[in-house]
């Protein structure tokens, strides 16, 4: 099987009936960690906007359970990737989504925006550190895909052209992204799992490692300091050397979407577990009730 063939096989297929095979064919096998380490930075994105954190923050998930809440998001979306929005496990999956969800006041605007980033931040990613750009199929698949689990999510009023919907994220970002103290809550929270995730030794440099490749937008809201500039061109040319490195490997022949045996909240995931079994708990006792959609 040679470098290329995934992205011919990609070509040879429709962008919009074909989505979900382009989609899992790009996430799981041409772009896996990038499309890990993107999604990372996609939820750290939506953590800027005040009626988002404040909620999160309300919620205490992200202060008490914070590697819980990353791999149940990470694994419930994996099980769609993988599976299809329509198996099986993809449905166990939007369930487990919805009910979570569902518990809460989000305004319909703010959903739209956390399922955009979804499809752009990949796509942003890509075009800066991957071992190829995303095709124009690859595009138009992940847009389709998260279109139709958007509509299955209840979600209204998404855009049906890609290039609508990506002024709305830019625009949603414009009027929305400014300093709050649940903003830098949530971030220092997801920062610091992150940071867990490496030798204690050398969490001094992970962190500005991680600010380095935040934009201003991102490190503003937060109330990050920006890192050195010397930092961020060693983590940008890391990332590249990494990639120029992928570019010349073989490509990979078993996806990894929903098969992490190392998960840390759910050992030998999916093994003895069900996408039902993820998601969120209860709302806390003594959440505000403004925030509850049912008071």
């Amino acid at each position: 099987m040679g470098r290329w063939d995934n992205l011919r096989r990609i070509l040879a297929l429709d962008p919009e009936r074909d989505h979900q095979e382009i989609y899992r064919l790009s996430a799981g096998f041409e772009f896996p960690w990038d499309y890990q380490r993107s999604m990372e930075y996609a939820l750290f994105r939506t953590y800027c906007a005040p009626s988002i954190s404040r909620l999160l923050a309300a919620t205490r998930e992200f202060e008490r359970r914070p590697q819980r809440r990353y791999d149940d998001t990470a694994l419930l979306i994996a099980e769609m990737m993988e599976h299809g929005y329509d198996s099986l496990r993809g449905k166990a999956a939007l369930r487990s989504i919805n009910r979570a969800h569902g518990r809460y006041r989000i305004t319909n605007e703010d959903m739209l925006y956390v399922l955009s980033t979804f499809v752009f931040e990949p796509a942003r990613w890509l075009d800066r550190f991957g071992w190829r750009r995303l095709s124009s199929h690859e595009r138009l698949a992940a847009f389709h895909f998260y279109r139709a689990v958007g509509a299955r999510m209840g979600i209204r009023d998404i855009p049906t052209d890609y290039a609508e919907y990506e002024q709305f994220n830019v625009d949603y970002e414009r009027r929305n992204f400014i300093y709050t103290t649940d903003n830098a809550a949530i971030g220092g929270y997801t920062l610091e799992l992150f940071c867990s995730w490496y030798p204690k030794a050398a969490r001094p440099l992970i962190r500005p490692a991680l600010r380095s490749l935040m934009d201003r937008p991102l490190l503003d809201s937060f109330g990050f300091r920006p890192a050195p500039s010397w930092l961020t061109r060693l983590s940008e040319s890391g990332v590249r050397l990494r990639s120029a490195i992928v570019r010349e490997l073989p490509p990979r022949r078993h996806s990894k979407l929903a098969n992490d045996p190392h998960n840390r909240t759910y050992p030998g995931y999916p093994t003895g577990y069900d996408p039902a079994d993820l998601g969120a708990g209860e709302p806390p006792a003594d959440i505000d009730p403004t925030l509850l959609r049912r008071t």
